[in-house]
């Protein structure tokens, strides 16, 4: 996430975007590194309800997240730092079940595109952020925030934008 490799967008083969081309296991390092969305939702931290299985978002964030960036402080020792904390490859990402409905990985995995907002469909890395499609400024982190107070701070807009805020009618 932290310096966003640069690559190819297209493959030399044909017009195609890489991700429409190839599998997440076929991807270079670099390709992969650049689905990343930016929207920092898997930074989010989640809970289990152990009787049902359902694992809802937070508005807490891990401690290594820059909330104003949406990027990792720490990303290449993100696992040493914290505990818990999954790395995304091709082999897990058939697995993972909490991950947000638009994320690239996920979409990719199940043979979608991108959405319109995403920097390799748009080219614009900050689009995610003006459609309100990431974490950016609406999160607080999780230091301080005993486990048994998370759920004070489930959030439903984890799968896509927050509802828009309602305003009170003045009489």
């Amino acid at each position: 996430m932290a310096g966003y490799p640069e690559g190819p967008v297209l493959t030399a083969m044909t017009d195609a975007p890489f991700w429409k081309t190839k599998t997440l296991k076929e991807m270079s390092e670099g390709e992969w590194e650049s689905l990343c969305d930016g929207c920092a939702k898997c930074c989010l931290i989640k809970m289990e309800d152990i009787d049902t299985g359902d694992v809802y978002f937070t508005g807490l964030h891990c401690r290594l997240l820059n909330p104003g960036t949406c990027t990792c402080s720490n990303y290449a020792e993100r696992q040493r730092h914290v505990e818990g904390c999954v790395k995304l490859t091709p082999d897990n990402i058939g697995e993972i079940d909490w991950l947000p409905k638009t994320c690239a990985y996920l979409l990719v995995h199940q043979g979608k595109d991108l959405e319109d907002w995403h920097h390799l469909v748009c080219g614009d890395r900050n689009e995610v952020h003006r459609r309100g499609m990431s974490a950016k400024g609406k999160t607080r982190t999780e230091v301080g925030i005993a486990d048994e107070d998370a759920f004070d701070y489930v959030i439903d807009w984890a799968h896509g934008p927050p509802p828009p805020k309602r305003r009170r009618k003045r009489k």
